[in-house]
Order: C-alpha cells, then sequence, then structure tokens
C-alpha cells in the first residue's frame, strides 16, 4: 500500500494495527484524565464573551444594555444600579453574570432567547470556572507582548531536535500519541518541493537526493530550491491574496487591467530576500520616499490593487471613497491582523479599535487622486505610472537626450523673439498694423417685433418693449473705414433684465440662431465663428450657415 506522501506500508502491518486499535477500543480505560488546563480569558472566555454577550454588553454604546460592558472589567466587577456585581472574583455564587446564564428564569436569562444565542453546558461550566479561579481578564492578545514559554515537561527526552519538538512531543504525550517515523528520502523531497515550490520533484531530482549520502544532502536541497525563481511565485501567492490582487476590474464589467508588474515585484522581493520592514514600507509608501526608484514607486501597486466600478450611472465621490476604505480595511488585515472593517460603522465589538480611529486610518489614504470610477473598456485607470520594457529604456533616455537638445535651442529662439517679431512687424508696412475695434454707433436700429432698441451713452444698445420667443433685430451704421475683417456681437448683463440678462427670457437667457451682414447692400459671406460660450445644440458655427 501507498498513502498520499508516497510512504510505502506493508499490508500485514496495516491489519496488525487495525487489531491494535479494536483492542485498545474494547479494553477498559485505565489511565486518569489529565487535569483541566486552568481558563485562559483569550483563549476562552473573550471569543465566548463576543459571540454572546457582547452585543447588549460591549464596546458599542449605542447598543449597551444596563450600562454594562463584560469587555472591561472594571466594569464587569463594578456594582450595577441594582446593586448587583456581574463578576464577583472567586465566587460564582455571588456573581450576577453565573446567575443569569444559569436561571430557569426565562426573564433574567442570558443570552435572551430573542438574540437566537445560547450556551452550551460546556460553556456554561467554562464561564463559571473562569470566575471560580479569579476571573482574570487579559489585555487582547494581539496587543500584548509575547513572552518566550519554559519548555514543557516531556518523557521521550532523546527525540526532541529543537525548542519546537519539545512543545509538538509534549500535545502528543498528553494525548496518548507517539511521534510518527522519520519520512524516507523520496517522501522529504516530495514535501520540501511541494512546500517550497508548489510542483512535486522531478524523477532525475528524486534519483540525485537519493544517490547523495552527503550528511548535508537535506540542507543542499533547500538551498537549491529557495534558489529557484519558482521560490517566489510560491511565497508570493498568499500574499497577493491577503492584497486582493487581480488583473481586471472586479464588478459587472470585470474589464481587463495590467496589475502584473507590481505582482513581478512581490515575486521578486521574496526571491531576492528583501528585508520585511522594507518590504513594508516600499508598498505602503514607496512613492514618498526620497529620489524614489522606478520599484519602489511600482510597489505602491498594493494600494491600487483595489476593484474598479465602471457601470454607467455611479456616483464617482461615493466610489472614490469605497476604494479609500477598501485601502483601509485591506491594510490593516495584512499588517495588523485586525478587521477594522467592522469599525466603518461602529465601534468594534471584539478588537479594541473605536469608529473614530478607523477614519482616522482612512485619512492616511484619503489623497489618491482618482476619480473612484473607470472607462467602460480594458484600460489602466489613473493615477497612472509608466512601466518601460527593459529593452526599451535605452531607446527613452535617447529621445529624451533630444528632447532636452530642442528645447534648449527653443530657448534660444526664445531671448530672440522680441527682435524677429520686431522685425517682422515692419516688414507687413500698412498690413501690419494691430487690429482694432469700431463699436456700430448712430444709423437705423429697429426689431421686427417693434421693440424699442436704445442706444445709450456708453454705445451700447438696450432693448425693451415687445418680447415675443422670436425676434430679428437690424442695425445700419456707417463705417469709415475701406476693409472690414470680422464682426464681433456681445450680449451683456444689465440690472433692469430678468435675471440681470444678458437675454430677456424669464431666466435671463438668450440665444442667438442667425447673423447675416450686407455692405452696401451685398451680403458678406463669415469665414468661420467662435464664441466664448455655445448653448447644447446651438453651436455658433450655425449662426452662419446658409440656413
Amino acid at each position: 500500500m501507498q498513502d498520499a506522501d508516497g510512504f510505502k506500508v506493508r499490508a500485514g502491518t496495516v491489519r496488525a494495527a487495525l487489531a491494535l486499535l479494536i483492542a485498545l477500543l474494547c479494553a477498559p480505560t485505565l489511565t486518569r484524565a489529565a487535569a483541566p488546563k486552568k481558563v485562559d480569558f483569550n483563549r476562552d472566555i473573550r471569543p465566548l464573551l463576543s459571540e454572546n454577550c457582547f452585543n447588549c454588553h460591549g464596546p458599542d454604546e449605542n447598543k449597551r444594555k444596563a450600562k454594562l460592558r463584560l469587555d472591561q472589567k472594571a466594569s464587569a466587577t463594578a456594582p450595577a444600579k441594582s446593586g448587583e456585581i456581574a463578576i464577583v472574583p472567586g465566587e460564582p455564587a455571588k456573581s450576577e453574570l453565573v446567575r443569569r446564564i444559569t436561571t430557569d428564569d426565562a426573564d433574567d436569562h442570558m443570552p435572551p432567547a430573542k438574540t437566537g444565542k445560547k450556551l452550551s453546558p460546556e460553556q456554561v461550566e467554562l464561564l463559571t470556572r473562569w470566575v471560580r479561579e479569579g476571573g482574570v481578564y487579559l489585555p487582547h492578545w494581539g496587543f500584548a507582548t509575547p513572552l518566550r514559554p519554559n519548555l514543557p515537561e516531556i518523557k521521550s527526552k532523546a527525540w526532541p531536535r529543537n525548542e519546537l519538538d519539545h512543545f509538538v512531543l509534549a500535545d502528543l504525550e498528553e494525548k496518548g500519541l507517539t511521534p510518527s517515523p522519520e519520512a524516507d528520502k523520496t517522501t522529504l523531497i516530495r514535501r520540501l518541493s511541494l512546500d517550497l515550490l508548489g510542483l512535486p520533484p522531478t524523477a532525475a531530482e528524486v534519483d540525485a537526493f537519493l544517490a547523495d549520502t552527503s550528511p548535508q544532502a537535506y540542507e543542499k536541497v533547500v538551498d537549491r530550491l529557495l534558489a529557484s525563481p519558482q521560490y517566489g511565485e510560491r511565497m508570493a501567492m498568499q500574499w497577493l491574496d491577503g492584497a486582493r490582487y487581480a488583473d481586471s476590474n472586479g464588478y459587472q464589467a470585470d474589464y481587463e487591467r495590467y496589475q502584473w508588474p507590481w505582482r513581478d515585484w512581490v515575486i521578486s522581493a521574496f526571491n531576492n530576500n528583501k528585508p520585511y520592514d522594507q518590504f513594508t514600507v516600499e508598498q505602503i509608501a514607496g512613492d514618498l520616499l526620497p529620489n524614489a526608484t522606478q520599484e519602489q514607486k511600482t510597489a505602491t501597486g498594493f494600494n491600487r490593487n483595489h476593484r474598479i466600478n465602471t457601470e454607467g450611472g455611479v456616483i464617482a465621490e461615493e466610489w472614490r471613497v469605497e476604494t479609500v476604505i477598501d485601502r483601509v480595511e485591506t491594510t490593516s488585515a495584512v499588517w495588523l491582523g485586525l478587521t477594522m472593517g467592522c469599525c466603518r460603522c461602529h465601534d468594534h465589538k471584539y478588537d479594541p479599535i473605536s469608529q473614530k480611529e478607523f477614519y482616522q486610518f482612512f485619512a492616511f489614504f484619503n489623497n489618491v487622486d482618482e476619480t473612484g470610477t473607470g472607462q467602460e473598456r480594458p484600460v489602466n485607470h489613473p493615477p497612472l505610472l509608466s512601466m518601460p520594457r527593459p529593452t526599451d529604456a535605452g531607446k527613452l533616455k535617447e529621445f529624451d537626450a533630444k528632447i532636452a537638445a530642442a528645447e534648449t535651442k527653443i530657448r534660444e529662439h526664445e531671448t530672440k523673439l522680441a527682435e524677429v517679431a520686431e522685425a517682422w512687424e515692419k516688414s507687413l508696412g500698412e498690413a501690419g498694423k494691430p487690429v482694432e475695434w469700431m463699436v456700430l454707433a448712430g444709423g437705423e436700429k429697429k426689431a421686427q417685433s417693434g421693440a424699442t432698441l436704445e442706444e445709450r451713452p456708453d454705445k451700447s444698445i438696450f432693448v425693451s418693449g415687445a418680447n415675443p420667443a422670436t425676434d430679428i433685430y437690424t442695425i445700419s451704421a456707417a463705417v469709415p473705414v475701406k476693409q472690414i475683417m470680422g464682426v464681433r456681437l456681445e450680449a451683456l448683463p444689465d440690472d433692469a433684465l430678468p435675471g440681470k440678462g444678458p437675454g430677456r427670457s424669464e431666466n435671463g437667457n438668450i440665444v442667438l440662431t442667425d447673423v447675416m451682414v450686407r455692405v452696401a447692400g451685398k451680403e458678406i459671406n463669415f469665414k468661420g465663428a467662435t464664441a466664448d460660450f455655445s448653448q447644447n445644440q446651438f453651436p455658433v458655427a450655425d449662426a452662419i450657415d446658409a440656413e
């Protein structure tokens, strides 16, 4: 027979093991049960209280009942308004918590039936024993300084090869088990290769390991696997998952994007054994480092792994905020091991984090220049980092040098620009004179509707009287010049107009739909038209066409 790891055992051995197992199952129990371990608050009690009690007696002030907090010793051991004390250390009979979880009175029993939660008899006993042992509270394990424990007592003192082995063996001995025999070399190299590369070894690699009888044979295989490029790929997989890496946007369209340069940076970091502090700083703020390199800027792609919404009609600011929240939740989970997402709406019921602290953390990421939405096509969305191929680096430097030379030449010409312009103007003679605008004044002014067109002292024309939906204004005046190069029409605001104008409609609007110019009775064609502003569906070009 052969197990999943390729470890061979004899069928007869299996039959003997089964017979032994049956004999053990049929034999009376002769060993005395080990004394129960002392109750540990973080391991045994905090999760139990969090699941069943903190919703009403935890950090969330808005949902707290009876002003009792079971997550804090000071509150749990202080007299309530009724005089009762939830936890009296060492005295379960005087502890209201113990009474409430053991009473048959439905009105007093905790947790209330309406919550849908119910403590098992084992959990009730655990809480009671914890109170009896002193009701000891401990700081949240995630914020407590790790302490090196003493090595546990073991019977087979020759088996351990290192300190960790003591803890493994102690647990096995407590359960009445013995360590498995050492794996053969074929199994060993298979496990090593799968662990470090995610791939099984080749037949040639197995044969080479079997043929190597030196004391360092195992170490040489480990070194070879650690030096393999596939090692970085294997190690990066879990990091990429935690950082929510993907080469597509997510959401309904899930368009393609190009995030793989950051993926390759992570793989390279593992293969080059980048120190963890640098690995951290460069991903969170590599672009803010002094003289940041291309690689350090690429590392900050960690913060751009969030999903991008390309759905029509989304609110850009809403989704910009969602991306910031995504960064908060991912950064806290990956680097702090904390689920800060709960604090987006309320104080955390388990981890010691408040809603205020969530948005203080939020502020660190609330300064990336992005819209929160994307275009409906496969593309990366700004802000962007140019990622030229290594083979293009030389060409880009060559182009940069040419651009710099051209800019230098331009600056040289700019120093002579005033002199050249003056000479050019002199060469034009009469045609080179500056353009002068002349205001049409005097003459005849009339409206098709009969409205009054009044010329004011500043030469502007004010319209009053009849005000139909459409009208035609005609202005005739003598122009003492030989050549007209253009016509300029200005619509001016005025306090006497609706909404201060510049039009006469109720909202002060005006739409110009047609302009014609006649000189000595002959209509003059316009070459083009421009406007400071054109209303939708009324481009200024339509005002000079033939229609």
